[in-house]
């Protein structure tokens, strides 16, 4: 689909007439990561999934950052017709689908937010660019072992290895550059503000989650209120992988 001058991969599963549920990956992520969702909200909910710009199947875009991303996501809508969907983030994508709820209010219904990550301290920033750096000089290779060990919880990698080798295999599938552009998006992220206390909140993490810490989702639902928050033991920051069944049900309850 084109959309804001870029062609972006997306994939539309369930019946037509259905309320949507638009799906959003992290860093290192594709549309891929929501599959096991995707298997069971398609009975009853049109889900749209979307490899952002530079991302899995999506090429390389000039604009990368937090913001574009966000008015590439209210741009799908438009161009499907969407007037408003429920839309579940993970990783850097809680920060775009936060900021897709503050530039494009009308266009959120909901909003789920698993393993929320906060606007990255200076140390983080440069450890994003340090990231870029290496992936354009050594590629993806240099970076996969180094997110299977930091972002998975020792239990998935010990009792799901499936699940650890399908993580590498998202991120070494990525395109260097594209990986690259999204770290330093994610390097120059800002906070989006709190979410509005009206818009109904759930936030999923993991109690091993060392990227987006059970703390970062307490504090995004203090801001908001009424937010629901789950917390789920041996899990870490790859939550819809690492609990499909646990992360299915919550977001089945709260869609």
């Amino acid at each position: 689909m084109n959309v804001n001058g870029k062609e972006l991969a997306v994939e539309i599963d369930g019946p037509e007439d259905a309320p949507v549920v638009l799906l959003v990956h992290g860093l290192g992520g594709t549309s891929n990561f929501y599959q096991p969702q995707t298997d069971a909200l398609a009975d009853r909910l049109r889900v749209v999934r979307v490899d952002s710009a530079g991302a899995g199947r999506s090429p390389l875009a000039d604009d990368i950052s937090i913001t574009s991303h966000a008015d590439d996501l209210a741009a799908v809508l438009d161009a499907l017709n969407v007037d408003s969907a429920a839309v579940v983030g993970h990783s850097m994508g809680t920060l775009v689908v936060r900021e897709l709820a503050a530039r494009h209010p009308e266009k959120v219904s909901a909003l789920a937010l698993l393993g929320a990550v906060r606007e990255p301290a200076e140390a983080g920033r440069q450890a994003q660019r340090d990231r870029a750096a290496v992936l354009r000089e050594k590629g993806t290779g240099a970076v996969a072992p180094g997110v299977v060990a930091n972002a998975l919880s020792e239990t998935t990698r010990r009792d799901k290895p499936e699940v650890a080798a399908f993580v590498r295999e998202l991120v070494m599938r990525q395109d260097p550059e594209g990986y690259a552009r999204n770290c330093e998006a994610l390097a120059a992220a800002t906070d989006p503000g709190p979410v509005p206390s009206g818009l109904p909140l759930l936030l999923i993490t993991g109690a091993d989650d060392k990227v987006g810490p059970p703390e970062a989702s307490q504090e995004v639902a203090r801001g908001h209120g009424q937010a629901a928050v789950e917390i789920l033991p041996g899990v870490g920051h790859w939550t819809a992988v690492e609990a499909a069944k646990p992360v299915t049900e919550l977001l089945q309850k709260f869609l």
